[in-house]
């Protein structure tokens, strides 16, 4: 599978979705939404799949790469929250919660920059 999700995902964009939604009950407010993050991929050799599935990194990752991790030299580019794609926006999330009145600590910068 990872093998094949990787074959796509080379040389071609993507867009990473995760939906976000934070229930602050006490006060009866809710805050939902979904953040989009597009990550184009080089154009991936055979060996360089190979190679990656070899390290055993893939196997547990939806879409079959880790953006944090070795993967990331497949990514050609992306543009919207980093974080997103590695598995929860914080900038989307940390708002949320500042609305409710709830400390943020600060951010790490990487948080909503894109890269090109």
């Amino acid at each position: 599978d990872a093998r094949q999700m990787l074959s796509r995902l080379s040389g071609r964009a993507h867009t990473v979705m995760t939906a976000v939604a934070v229930l602050y009950y006490a006060r009866h407010v809710v805050c939902l939404d979904v953040v989009q993050t597009l990550v184009r991929f080089r154009l991936l050799s055979s060996s360089a799949i190979e190679h990656y599935i070899a390290t055993g990194e893939p196997m547990d990752k939806a879409g079959a790469y880790a953006i944090q991790g070795a993967a990331a030299a497949f990514v050609e580019s992306w543009k919207g929250c980093y974080t997103n794609v590695v598995g929860l926006p914080l900038q989307r999330t940390a708002a949320f919660l500042q609305a409710m009145g709830l400390p943020v600590p600060i951010l790490p910068e990487r948080s909503g920059q894109s890269a090109s």
